[in-house]
C-alpha cells in the first residue's frame, strides 16, 4: 500500500477517478466522467468523457481543461484503470515529470478522496428532482413568475419540508 504525502500547496498531490456506465439522455451525450480531487483545499473538477475515449484523448483534456490552469502536479493518485496504465500515460508522465501512484485495491484509504467525492455527486443525482421542482416552483427574477406558472399556470401544491439535517 502507498503511503500518501500531503501537500504543501495546491495541485501539488490530486487524485483521479472514473465514473463511467451513465445513460446518455436529454442533451448529455457523455456516458462516463473524471473525477479530479485536489488533495491539499479537496477542490473537485469533473470532466464529462466518454467512456471509450484514448489514453491519449484523456491525457489532453487533462492538460486543456485542469494543467494550463493549475500548473503540473507533482503526484497523482488513482487505481489501476487502463487509461491510467497505458504507455502514452506513463511516457507523458515521464515527460513531465509527474509521479503517478496507484491506489491498492480494497484500500479506500489510498485513493479516499475521490471515492468519497463519487459518492457526494450519486448523493446530489438522488437530489436533482427535488431541487428540480424546488427551482420550477420559485419566482425568476427575470420573469417575477415561477416556471411551473409560466408553463402550466398554476403551481403544484408540494410539501413544506424544514432544512432538518435528518431529513437529507
Amino acid at each position: 500500500m502507498i503511503k500518501i504525502q500531503e501537500p504543501s500547496r495546491s495541485w501539488e498531490i490530486v487524485h483521479m477517478d472514473w465514473v463511467a456506465g451513465l445513460l446518455p439522455g436529454g442533451d448529455r451525450i457523455y456516458n462516463a466522467f473524471l473525477v479530479i480531487v485536489e488533495r491539499f483545499s479537496k477542490t473537485p473538477i469533473f470532466l464529462p468523457c466518454h467512456q471509450d475515449d484514448t489514453a491519449m484523448h484523456t491525457a489532453l483534456l487533462i492538460w486543456d481543461r485542469v494543467i494550463l490552469w493549475t500548473g503540473l502536479f507533482i503526484n497523482i493518485i488513482s487505481d489501476r484503470y487502463p487509461k491510467f496504465t497505458s504507455a502514452i500515460w506513463k511516457n507523458l508522465h515521464q515527460l513531465f515529470g509527474i509521479k503517478l501512484s496507484f491506489s491498492t485495491a480494497y484500500h479506500p484509504q489510498t485513493d479516499g478522496l475521490a471515492e468519497i467525492m463519487i459518492q457526494t455527486l450519486e448523493d446530489m443525482f438522488n437530489l436533482l428532482p427535488a431541487l428540480e421542482s424546488a427551482y420550477k416552483t420559485s419566482i425568476h427574477s427575470s420573469t417575477k413568475q415561477t416556471p411551473a406558472i409560466l408553463k402550466k399556470g398554476w403551481n403544484p401544491k408540494l410539501p413544506q419540508y424544514s432544512l432538518r439535517k435528518d431529513l437529507l
